[in-house]
Formats: C-alpha cells, sequence, structure tokens
C-alpha cells in the first residue's frame, strides 16, 4: 500500500498581515512563513519529507486564500515520480481563491523517472477579482544521468472550471508524439507559465500581459519553441519545450516577473529557497 499523504493551506488577512495556517496529514507539511515583501504577501515552501512518489503514493493538497490575501507558494526541489510495478502515484492540488485574492503557484518541475506511472491534476477555482499567477513543469527522465524515459507513462490534468482544461497523456512507447514534430519533437521539458483572473481581464491589462512576454521571447534561444497566446478573456498562457529543465524554468522565471510587474505592479522577489 502506498502512502497518502494530505494538507489542508489556508490563507487569511489578519489586521493587515497574510497569514498562513495549515493542517496535515502524512508526510506533506508547510515550512515556516517568510515576508520577505512585507506583510502584505505570505510566502511558504511545500516541503514533502520522502523526496519522491512511487506506485499507490498519493498527495493531496487544498489551498484556500482569504479575500484580500496574497499568498506565494513553492517546494524546495522537484518532486520525482519514481518507477511503478504498475500501481499509479498521484499528485493532486485544488486552488480556491475568494474575491479579490492572490495567489503565486511556484511548484519546481515534476520529474518523471523512466518506468513510472503518474498522475498530476491541479483544479484551480477563481472567484470574481481573484488572481493567480503559476506555472506547472514536467520533466521526462534524467538526460544528465543518461537515464531517457524510455517505458511508462505520465497523464497531466490542468482546469480552471468553465475557462481552461488541458489534458495529456504521454506514454514512453508513443513515438509519434514524443519524437514528432508535432508532438514534442523530442523534447524532455515541457512547461507552462498562466495568468488567471476570475473575471475577464480588461482588454489593454490583457495586451499588456502578452506584450511584455512576447517582448521577452523576441530573440530569445528558445524562441522557436515557446508561444503566448490568451485562450479566454481570463487566462494568459505561454508555453515552452526544452531539451532540459533549465532553459525553461529561467524563461519562466523571467515571464513571472514580467506578469508581476506588468499586472499587479509589484516587482521581482523569488522565494529565498530558490537560492539555495
Amino acid at each position: 500500500m502506498g502512502w497518502h499523504a494530505q494538507l489542508a493551506l489556508d490563507y487569511t488577512l489578519q489586521s493587515g498581515r497574510v497569514v498562513a495556517k495549515f493542517a496535515h496529514t502524512g508526510p506533506l507539511r508547510i515550512l515556516q512563513s517568510l515576508y520577505p515583501e512585507g506583510d502584505g504577501v505570505c510566502h511558504n515552501v511545500l516541503v514533502h519529507p520522502p523526496g519522491g512518489l512511487v506506485g499507490g503514493d498519493t498527495l493531496d493538497l487544498r489551498v484556500r486564500a482569504a479575500s484580500g490575501a496574497h499568498g506565494l507558494l513553492t517546494t524546495p526541489g522537484a518532486t520525482r515520480f519514481y518507477r511503478s510495478d504498475g500501481a499509479a502515484a498521484l499528485q493532486r492540488s485544488h486552488l480556491a481563491l475568494a474575491a479579490d485574492a492572490r495567489l503565486e503557484w511556484l511548484p519546481q518541475e515534476a520529474l518523471c523517472y523512466s518506468g513510472c506511472v503518474a498522475h498530476n491534476e491541479v483544479r484551480m477555482e477563481l472567484a470574481p477579482g481573484a488572481e493567480l499567477l503559476g506555472w506547472d513543469v514536467t520533466a521526462l527522465g534524467l538526460p544528465h544521468a543518461g537515464k531517457p524515459f524510455v517505458a511508462g507513462s505520465f497523464t497531466q490534468h490542468l482546469e480552471i472550471p468553465g475557462v481552461w482544461l488541458e489534458r495529456g497523456h504521454l506514454a514512453a512507447t508513443d513515438l509519434r508524439l514524443l519524437q514528432g514534430r508535432a508532438g514534442l519533437a523530442g523534447m524532455q521539458c515541457l512547461a507552462s507559465v498562466f495568468f488567471a483572473s476570475g473575471t475577464a481581464l480588461a482588454r489593454a491589462r490583457r495586451q499588456q500581459g502578452l506584450d511584455c512576454a512576447r517582448a521577452l521571447l523576441q530573440d530569445h534561444p528558445l524562441a522557436a519553441y515557446a508561444g503566448v497566446t490568451s485562450p479566454n478573456p481570463q487566462l494568459l498562457v505561454l508555453r515552452v519545450l526544452t531539451p532540459l529543465v533549465e532553459p525553461a524554468m529561467a524563461l519562466l522565471r523571467q515571464v513571472r516577473s514580467a506578469w508581476r510587474d506588468a499586472l499587479w505592479q509589484r516587482p521581482a522577489c523569488d522565494p529565498r529557497v530558490w537560492a539555495m
């Protein structure tokens, strides 16, 4: 039997300070709250002490941000999906934002070892006026170690009900998808960064988000494998394919900083754990 870890994290605004409270069962918890930007933004690091998931394991995360709260959540390292004997490993995240809440969802990549059977689900619910800036990064195999993704599968589900739904299944045996020019073109990392709102973004603000992301892509080494779109008036999405995680993560951090500045008038402030 696998491990089932659960964590509920709630951000609330109390007397001008954003406070994080959590309850957990199993090996999933939050480290000390940090305030590098002052009381208005609470930074947290989500820790899974075992460091990875095997077949049968489940990580269940629920994050709620109350009205007026601004939380930032990241992880100290990759989520590792290890080889499975047949059972699936599941990481499931539910993010719920009340009116006028903000959340930054910035986990490190999901790293799929060859032979894994992995499922990653992120469901985001935004009340009117709520806004979420986040990303999702998946890496197949261990290219640096000479261990390609030659067995197993990865299934992903990203959803904002009524606004956005992306669902994909990557099987190591599906060479047409993994290697084909109309698929991943041999790239081992696929990543997205998104800005979502509970109500339609004003046309000028949405265009501003598109323009600053496109300015970053202009003449960028990854420009041929990246693009930014607005598939819904409530959403901006930049997607990129890369051979390794590091170039994708560097681009996502640039876009996150640009959108933070342009759309929230907040300067870049990276979580401290990223520098460790």
